[in-house]
């Protein structure tokens, strides 16, 4: 698994991320936990549509590398920020799963929403960004 350095701007209370390694990939989160989360979902989705693009995928850069090859790197220096490790998950594509869950809980899923897979998955982004010590 790969893990690329992300740049958190820690200024604002809607903190904005950037991939020194993948130009034009950021991202934004309401909090600090949220940004990361949606870094994730950013960079994903980013390598997903180089892949389909037959664009190759950059090796992760080490901070002395991003300090001396990143065009912006003067715009961060000496700024508030913090980073992060985003890791990039092999394979990474969205799959059809089965799943098996009491009925009366699907049902009551079921109430709330059209969209089962949405659910689903935006609960389990909640979950395990909620998560102590979770990777990042």
């Amino acid at each position: 698994m790969k893990q690329y350095i992300a740049f958190i701007s820690t200024d604002s209370p809607s903190p904005s991320v950037v991939f020194p390694d993948f130009s034009g990939c950021v991202s934004a989160g309401k909090n600090f936990e949220d940004a990361i989360r949606m870094a994730h979902e950013a960079l994903s989705g980013h390598v997903e549509c180089m892949k389909d693009a037959h664009l190759p995928i950059p090796e992760p850069s080490s901070m002395d590398e991003i300090k001396k090859n990143w065009g912006d790197w003067k715009d961060w220096k000496d700024s508030e920020y913090t980073t992060a490790l985003i890791a990039l998950v092999p394979g990474h594509e969205t799959r059809k799963y089965t799943i098996s869950m009491d009925s009366s809980l699907m049902a009551r899923i079921d109430a709330v929403t059209n969209n089962r897979s949405a659910f689903f998955e935006k609960a389990a982004q909640e979950f395990l960004g909620s998560q102590a010590g979770a990777v990042l």
